[in-house]
């Protein structure tokens, strides 16, 4: 049978790789977005008999775009589609600290075995990988076809595992720069740098786009996650590590959050849809409302023991206003000393953020994350346009308009930043150090697909989707706004410029 191997250096222990590869949240981190998601996480760890359940994209960037369609055809029309194959894996061979395997039990391989053995490396350590495969029907294929379909399926698998290596580095590098690898929770935590008492946090909207990530994240730092999971009065008892709440009908128990150290509060109602009136009602009511609760609760707690909790609140960069017209001061740079703006997201924003202001009035620590045009081709702006630049059909949305990008690791990661350093309170721009215009986000987006980029989008196509009002003020939106901020709180981004971010969640 082939044979894949793949070997990742990292300049850390042994023993704090191995911790974190075992701590929850580790597959989502690890799993590409291009290459599909994680629908199940392991059932108990990675102790032998563990189960995970993946969704495989087809290989390349026709699989990743393939995928992203059938999502947004099945939320378009509410039917059960989807493109991905489900892939179910079981843990083998458990030796805690050097090693461990899965076989995959059900998929669409005819076989597969992927055996990891964690060893020590000078200062540092060698993850060495080790996959045992066969495909369906290759035996079957010409020597020619055989060996092309090999070639082809491991530039796939090295795509994916060059990803996970440089996530792994990453995530390592951004839990040791708070203190929370293994071998430093260990220690007296006087030394450790950055060091916060945070140990369990709240997470609302935990199930959406950036919530699964910066749940896992949390997971990985050695935090115990509790998912904030919407249920009416007739709704069954929360699962272990859930918070039963209902924002519309203002119910959340406060004995649910007392010995919560922080809230991550992301949720409310999808922005990206036509702008009805009542589209809008729902966009503004779940924010307010959402906030409030939670806001209203913690203070209320906090007015009681003065824990010194924290609220990491989610907000947009839409606050500034989607256009120069639509601001007070037309200022070129916008930052989170700039007004709010006048138009309807504007509006949404400053009630959003507002309503935090119970629990900062009672002492919690207040951190507000307006967030910009998150890029992963899991979803938003990117997964929409990958059709388009697929077949070649890609070009700007607009020309100088600035757009203020982020990649999901970095929003993911500021947002646990924020909760952790015990400075970091108010708005903080969440957007890379580099914005770029729309002519130059095309050109770039055109640029790491290897595809041309010479097609403008036409101004009826967004506006079919969103109406105009929600055209102008999401697809047709300039705003140039720095991350300066969140630099001087000490956040070190993984993605300066918007190619390294589209490489590494498109694996080019």
């Amino acid at each position: 049978m082939p044979i894949f191997e793949y070997e990742t250096h990292l300049p850390f222990s042994r023993e704090d790789v191995f911790d974190w590869y075992a701590r929850p949240g580790a597959l989502v981190r690890l799993h590409p977005p291009f290459a599909g998601r994680v629908i199940e996480e392991p059932s108990n760890g990675l102790q032998d008999g563990s189960e995970s359940v993946l969704g495989i994209n087809m290989p390349s960037l026709f699989g990743t775009t393939l995928a992203g369609l059938m999502d947004m055809a099945g939320s378009a029309s509410s039917l059960p589609m989807r493109g991905y194959t489900k892939w179910r894996s079981r843990h083998t061979n458990f030796k805690p600290g050097h090693g461990f395997s899965d076989e995959m039990i059900s998929g669409p391989a005819k076989s597969w075995r992927h055996d990891r053995s964690f060893e020590d490396d000078g200062a540092g350590m060698v993850l060495r990988e080790k996959v045992t495969y066969e495909l369906p029907l290759v035996d079957k294929l010409p020597a020619a076809a055989k060996k092309l379909v090999a070639r082809q399926f491991e530039a796939e698998l090295n795509r994916i595992f060059a990803y996970r290596a440089r996530q792994s580095s990453d995530d390592l590098a951004f839990h040791q720069s708070h203190g929370r690898l293994a071998s430093q929770q260990d220690q007296d935590s006087h030394h450790l740098p950055e060091a916060a008492p945070i140990k369990v946090v709240a997470v609302s909207g935990a199930s959406g786009l950036i919530g699964r990530q910066i749940c896992a994240l949390l997971g990985g730092a050695g935090i115990e996650v509790r998912r904030m999971v919407r249920g009416g009065s007739g709704s069954s008892a929360a699962k272990a590590g859930e918070i039963t709440w209902d924002p519309e009908a203002g119910t959340l128990d406060p004995e649910s959050l007392r010995d919560v150290d922080a809230v991550i509060h992301l949720a409310g109602h999808p922005l990206a849809s036509r702008f009805t009136e009542e589209h809008k009602q729902k966009v503004l009511d779940s924010r307010v409302e959402g906030t409030s609760l939670i806001a209203t609760t913690l203070a209320h707690l906090e007015e009681a023991d003065q824990r010194g909790r924290v609220l990491i609140s989610s907000s947009a960069i839409g606050y500034y206003g989607a256009t120069p017209a639509d601001r007070a001061l037309r200022s070129a740079i916008l930052t989170e000393d700039s007004p709010a703006g006048t138009d309807f997201l504007a509006e949404v924003c400053k009630k959003w953020e507002e309503s935090t202001a119970p629990a900062k009035k009672a002492g919690v620590r207040v951190g507000i994350v307006r967030t910009g045009i998150v890029q992963t081709p899991a979803g938003g702006a990117l997964s929409q346009l990958l059709p388009l630049y697929t077949v070649g059909a890609g070009g700007p949305l607009g020309d100088k308009e600035w757009q203020s990008w982020i990649s999901i690791d970095d929003i993911a990661s500021l947002f646990v930043h924020l909760a952790l350093n015990p400075h970091a309170e108010g708005p903080v721009n969440g957007v890379g150090p580099e914005p770029v215009t729309a002519k130059q986000y095309s050109k770039t987006l055109a640029a790491v697909m290897r595809r041309p980029s010479a097609i403008p989008v036409p101004a009826f196509g967004p506006k079919l989707v969103l109406g105009e009002q929600g055209a102008k003020e999401i697809v047709g939106a300039d705003q140039q706004v720095t991350s300066v901020k969140a630099q001087s709180l000490g956040y070190a981004f993984r993605h300066h410029t918007l190619q390294e971010a589209l490489e590494h969640v498109l694996g080019s």
